[in-house]
This record gives structure tokens, C-alpha cells and sequence, in this order.
């Protein structure tokens, strides 16, 4: 049972507490956490329980892409008995690697540096996981993830090297699964640490990468150089969009005029920063950073190579303290806010340093349409504005790829979401073992951002909305129908009936609004997560509640 204490009103819960008769309470009251109003410069107004089986989001603005939003699991939704009982940092921290599962398994140990093995959450609402077992590993060299399957030591494994495509479609006892082009690499750069303030600086770094080379000798077949931060595959990518070609010529000139302008001296000395970590959208990190650091030492700009911890960086480059840095992006959902609206949107991370308000006020118009021919054609400025104010410089869309046993049934390579291991059948034995690039950061992933953190968490947490499994359509989870208002700013969520979480409590809508105000009250005191940056929700959703000024 739910505690209803917090929602009785005061005389009444100390009137109980005293023995006192008190005349019954005619209903009890439900959680709502609301902001006074849209000043904050945020998108929602309020999150409410309308009773134990529904929940009221009402928005400052239209968002008709809410439900692909909140269907991402960094939304997932928290056990509210389980949030308020966390009191010390131990707490949390305790709760961060191993929170309630309400999804097909839970957590039955994380032996750090080596693996994680989950099994059978016996609570789980929908149709029970094939296998009672699923252990995901990882290991950063994509030979050697090839090899174990090979050895038979996993039934499959993420990221497929790209000298190892041709091996295993020739090879009878594997299976590869492809996936289409959903994903960007970039040159970040921070406009706040100079030279980097100076536009033509940043111009010339665009103008100064040979991205072709990079793709023909790091990629795998069928990758492409990228010409914007979205991939052909998503809504809002726009062919007639300026691009800046390969032209070192044209990079050492602008930096000859931005060293005169603003009195620097050539060649610039810098930092360049990356993770380890095998990607989608970067297949070989090292060798990658290598290839540029000597392109960008031909037009005039020399870099000392810092390879970092992949959370340790992740963290960095989010606060914004990294002045270039190697990083890329994995579609969420098939939608422009997914890539422009998260990194340079008006709540997005200091990641790239300052914002431009131009780009932030076309992506705040394009995310309130919903005629798609008016949101393409505000997207092809903002494509434009971003090509010229060049907060990163887009490098590639790889070609990726899952790789499993052949006699492994049920597997797919997951396009907007993690594989589901529930779905999948080793008939050898009782587990998926899975492998891949890097240790997931934690199993909170409402206050993360890492692709292989979220695999993690996909099979155990759910939120309110899910994807089908290979595909970017919206689907049932927690909740079961969502209904918007006519101009789509209000949201009206019926949630699943009889969901328990894996330690036994009930799942209603004092969950979600407790979890909502996790993410969205800053003065919360569950506003803390692993760092409490909490970035998905500020990037795609605005302004936290109650922010400090």
C-alpha cells in the first residue's frame, strides 16, 4: 500500500496521530507538482495524478512529440516508497546501481570491471522472459568481442568491427544484424575557451577535416560523411541545407584573419579529448583522434591527444569543460528535437559553451508545429544557422551492427532502444550472454546519457511509453493509452493495472509524479541522481523547476 500520509491534511494526520476523532476524510488527496506559471522557461505547467490510475501532463506550450519524448528511458518510472526512503548518500548510491524493477529482470549482481548478471523480475507485468538469465559483459576492442563469440563464450555481442562484416556474413554459425544510419560523430567544440570564442575559429576547424578520408579508412562499408548533425534517416534533416566542403586553403585563411582580429598567435595549441569506447558513430576512437590530430596540424592548430574514463568524460564534456572533444549521438526516436533540440536547444548542456539564440528560438518554433512541411522548412535555418555559428563540426554516420549465434531465436539489433534479451532463446543453455563496448555508469539512467548504460537499464526499468522492439514506433509500457487535448498541451496517460515493482509495491500515479518531480524540481530533495545534471529532461523539456538564480 501506498503511504497517504503526505496527501492528508495536517489537523487530520495530527488528529490521528492523537487519538482524536476527526470526521472522515471524504477523498484523498493525489500528488500534483505544478509550477506557478510558464515564466520559469520550462515546457511543463504541471504533472498530476487525476486518480490511482491516471496522470495529467499539462504543458506551457504545444509539444506533439511528447510521446516519443517520455517513451526514452530516461524517463523511466521510480518507485515513489522507494525514492522517499533514500536519506544518505550511501542510500543513493546503493539505489543508483540497483533500484526496483518493474521491467522483465532485475539485478542479481554487478561484479564491476567483469560483468552483471540479471534474472527473472517474477513481478514483471508482461509475458515472461524466454530466459531466466541474461549476463552482459564488455570489453572496448571489437576483435576481441568477435573472437569470444567465435569461442563461444557469448551469444552475441555490440558493434561489429568494421574489418569484421565480411567474416561473419561468411561465417555459417553467426548472424549479422545491421542497422540503418541513425547516428552522428562530431568534433565538439567549447566557444567559450579561446581561440574557439572566435566564429572563423571554429569555421576553420569545419572547413580544415577531410571527413571522406576518415570514412574510407576507420569506417565500415556502407558509413557516409555527415553534412549536418542528423542523418537522412531522421525528420528534420534538409538536403538544401548549407555544408561546408573540405577546404584547407579556405581553413588557413580564416585562421590567419581570426589570429589578426583577435590578436592570438599560429600555430593555436589545444586539447583534443576522447573515451575509449567503441561506438556506433565512432568504431576506432583512438585511431580516429589520431587521423585528425594531424589534419588539424596542417592548417595551423596543433592538439595534445587526453584520453579519459568514459564516464569521467561523458560528465566533462556535459558541464562543458572540455575545449575539443570526440563524441557522437544514437537516435533516440525519428525526430530533429532527439539531435538539435538536446545538444543546442535552449535547455540543452553548456556542452559546446555559450548558446546562439538564433538557433535556440527556431528550434523552439519547429518543436511546437505539427504541419510537418512548416517544421521542414524552419529546420532547414536552423540547419543553415548551425552550419555557420559551428558549435561541433559533424563527421560521420557509421554503419553498425549486433552480431549474435546463429542458434540464438528471437535476436535484432535495436534501432532506438537496446535489444530486448527477454524476447531471445539460447537452446544450449539458460542465459543471453551479451557483450559489449563499454561497463554501463549506473542502472539510474533518468540522470545519464550513455548508450551502453542504457542497455542496462532497458531490462529492468520501464516508462511510460516504449518502442517496438527494432523500430522508432510509440507502444504501450506503464502506460496502456495517451490522449492529448486539441492543440496538444495537455497529455492524459491511463496506466497499466496490477504492476508491482520487484520489492513488492504497488505501481500507480503517485510513481510517476514522484518521479517527474525527481527530475524536474531542482529544490526536490530527490533531485539528485548520480550527478544531478539530469540532462535528457533540461535539454529536451527546458528549464528545471525552482532552478537556483
Amino acid at each position: 500500500m501506498k503511504s497517504i500520509s503526505r496527501w492528508l491534511p495536517m489537523a487530520a494526520l495530527v488528529a490521528m496521530i492523537l487519538g482524536i476523532m476527526v470526521a472522515p476524510v471524504a477523498a484523498q488527496s493525489l500528488p500534483k507538482i505544478e509550477a506557478p506559471s510558464c515564466d520559469y522557461g520550462g515546457e511543463f505547467k504541471s504533472v498530476e495524478a487525476v486518480d490511482a490510475l491516471t496522470v495529467k501532463f499539462t504543458l506551457c506550450f504545444a509539444d506533439p512529440g511528447l510521446p516519443a519524448k517520455i517513451a526514452l528511458s530516461t524517463y523511466a518510472i521510480h518507485s515513489d516508497e522507494a525514492l522517499r526512503a533514500l536519506q544518505t548518500d550511501e542510500d543513493w548510491q546503493n539505489y543508483i546501481e540497483n533500484p526496483p524493477s518493474t521491467g522483465p529482470y532485475k539485478l542479481q549482481s554487478w561484479d564491476k570491471g567483469n560483468e552483471m548478471v540479471f534474472t527473472v523480475n517474477e513481478n514483471y507485468w508482461g509475458e515472461a522472459p524466454i530466459e531466466p538469465t541474461v549476463i552482459l559483459r564488455w570489453n572496448s576492442e571489437a576483435a576481441a568481442r568477435w573472437t569470444e563469440l567465435q569461442a563461444g563464450t557469448i551469444d552475441g555481442f555490440d558493434n561489429v568491427g568494421p574489418a569484421d562484416f565480411a567474416a561473419i556474413e561468411g561465417n555459417p554459425d553467426a548472424r549479422l544484424y545491421p542497422r540503418s544510419l541513425n547516428n552522428i560523430f562530431y568534433l565538439g567544440i567549447n566557444n567559450t575557451v579561446a581561440p574557439f570564442n572566435s566564429v572563423k575559429v571554429r569555421q576553420a576547424l569545419a572547413y580544415g577535416i577531410d571527413k571522406q578520408r576518415i570514412i574510407d579508412n576507420f569506417y565500415p562499408v556502407g558509413s557516409a560523411a555527415a553534412t549536418q548533425f542528423m542523418p537522412p534517416t531522421i525528420f528534420g534533416y534538409t538536403p538544401d541545407s548549407t555544408v561546408i566542403p573540405y577546404d584547407p586553403e579556405m581553413a588557413k585563411q580564416l585562421l590567419a584573419e581570426a589570429a589578426a582580429e583577435e590578436g592570438f598567435t599560429l600555430p593555436i595549441e589545444t586539447t583534443l579529448s576522447y573515451r575509449d569506447v567503441v561506438r556506433v558513430y565512432l568504431p576506432q576512437p583512438g585511431i580516429v583522434a589520431q587521423d585528425l590530430q594531424a589534419q588539424l596540424a596542417a592548417i595551423g592548430i596543433n592538439v595534445t591527444i587526453n584520453q579519459m574514463e568514459s564516464g569521467s568524460f561523458l560528465d566533462a564534456a556535459t558541464a562543458g569543460e572540455l575545449s575539443l572533444h570526440l563524441l557522437g549521438w544514437g537516435a533516440d526516436y525519428p525526430d530533429a528535437t532527439n539531435f538539435l533540440d538536446f545538444h543546442f536547444g535552449a535547455g540543452a548542456s553548456p556542452q559546446f559553451g555559450d548558446k546562439d539564440p538564433v538557433i535556440t528560438d527556431l528550434l523552439g518554433q519547429a518543436a511546437q508545429i505539427g504541419d510537418p512541411a512548416e517544421r521542414l522548412a524552419i529546420y532547414t535555418q536552423a540547419n543553415n544557422e548551425i552550419a555557420r555559428f559551428v558549435p561541433m563540426v559533424p563527421v560521420a554516420h557509421g554503419t553498425s551492427a549486433v552480431a549474435f549465434t546463429a542458434r540464438v531465436t528471437g535476436a535484432y539489433a535495436g534501432l532506438f532502444a537496446g535489444e530486448q534479451f527477454r524476447v531471445m532463446e539460447d537452446p544450449d543453455d539458460d542465459n543471453i550472454i551479451f557483450m559489449q563496448g563499454a561497463e554501463p555508469i549506473s542502472l539510474f539512467c533518468n540522470d545519464e546519457e550513455d548508450g551502453e548504460t542504457f542497455r542496462a537499464c532497458e531490462q529492468m526499468t520501464d516508462s511510460l511509453l516504449g518502442y517496438e522492439l527494432g523500430g522508432g514506433a510509440v507502444v504501450p509500457a506503464l502506460a496502456v493509452e495517451w490522449t492529448p487535448n486539441a492543440d496538444a498541451t495537455e497529455w492524459t496517460f491511463t496506466l497499466r493495472e496490477g504492476v508491482q515493482f520487484s520489492d513488492g509495491s504497488t505501481f500507480d500515479s503517485t510513481d510517476v509524479v514522484t518521479t517527474w518531480e525527481m527530475m524536474w524540481d531542482a529544490a526536490s530533495p530527490l533531485h539528485k541522481g548520480r550527478t544531478g545534471s539530469f540532462t535528457y529532461f533540461s535539454a529536451l523539456f527546458g528549464a528545471f523547476l525552482n532552478a537556483p538564480q
